[in-house]
């Protein structure tokens, strides 16, 4: 195995590529109160979670892995290892996956290692593991995959509209965003990253006006879209994330499309109803 991809369990990875030997996902440990607490794995169930989370009073969650989990999966025949975590400003993956990467240079040498900041989640992390994936297969050295994926990151564009913000308020994740309008007005907030943190673009009142101004905002700020893929996930949501798809292919063509369904960090901070977009 020339390659490995390992990603934190924010990364919605499509099923073929959960039993491929070159991708391992590293799960963050989800905490609801004291009804729940169980690692983000693939016996994740979605439908458990939120029902659990709709059922404690306190917020839900999450532990980031160990750099000592990080270094297990480093632990490989392939040459060559990138690793794809959610924006180190959102959660202390990324630090653990650096510290993982020390320890391994100090246990066993040398080894091409890049630990790679998505300044997203979810399918910002999918965006990249692909563009990776997509430069080994031509054969690109690691010095050129790392700087390639680089620009990439820098040039991705995150969007989500969330039926509400509590996960991410009480949990502190929106410390970039200057004023939040009330809730009590359906009024609901459609949000970006700059840099890794959560920003607020626009709002529409209600989910459905949000979803088309968050499908406007991406067809506007959309860059040569016909070499880039679009992305959309949702949290038990199908028909606005087809909805979502939907509008902006009426306008924008991609090289490929996909939507899948939040894993349980994604899960934990959309809530049932939210949606996400990357280009």
């Amino acid at each position: 195995m020339r390659y490995k991809i390992v990603v934190d369990s924010c990364c919605e990875l499509p099923e073929s590529f959960k039993t491929d030997m070159r991708f391992e996902i590293v799960p963050l440990t989800l905490i609801v109160g004291d009804l729940y607490e169980k690692e983000d794995d693939r016996d994740f169930d979605q439908r458990e979670f939120l029902n659990a989370v709709a059922a404690c009073p306190e917020c839900p969650k999450s532990a980031c892995p160990s750099p000592e989990r990080y270094l297990k999966a480093y632990e490989t025949e392939a040459e060559r290892v990138y690793v794809v975590t959610l924006s180190s400003k959102l959660s202390g993956s990324y630090n653990s996956a650096v510290l993982g990467k020390n320890l391994y240079h100090e246990k066993y040498g040398a080894k091409d290692i890049c630990v790679i900041d998505s300044k997203s989640a979810s399918c910002g992390e999918t965006q990249i593991v692909y563009k990776i994936m997509e430069l080994e297969e031509q054969g690109k050295s690691f010095e050129e995959v790392t700087g390639q994926v680089e620009q990439f990151v820098s040039g991705m564009n995150t969007y989500f509209v969330l039926e509400n913000l509590d996960t991410l308020r009480k949990n502190g994740r929106l410390s970039g965003v200057k004023a939040l309008v009330a809730s009590t007005l359906n009024i609901k907030p459609v949000m970006g990253a700059d840099d890794g943190s959560i920003i607020q673009l626009g709002q529409g009142i209600g989910m459905k006006k949000a979803l088309t101004r968050l499908a406007d905002t991406a067809v506007e700020e959309a860059v040569d879209s016909a070499s880039r893929r679009l992305m959309i996930t949702h949290c038990s949501n199908p028909r606005a994330a087809e909805c979502v798809r939907r509008h902006i292919e009426e306008k924008l063509h991609f090289k490929e499309t996909l939507i899948l369904d939040t894993a349980g960090v994604s899960s934990m901070y959309a809530n049932e109803g939210g949606v996400i977009v990357t280009i």
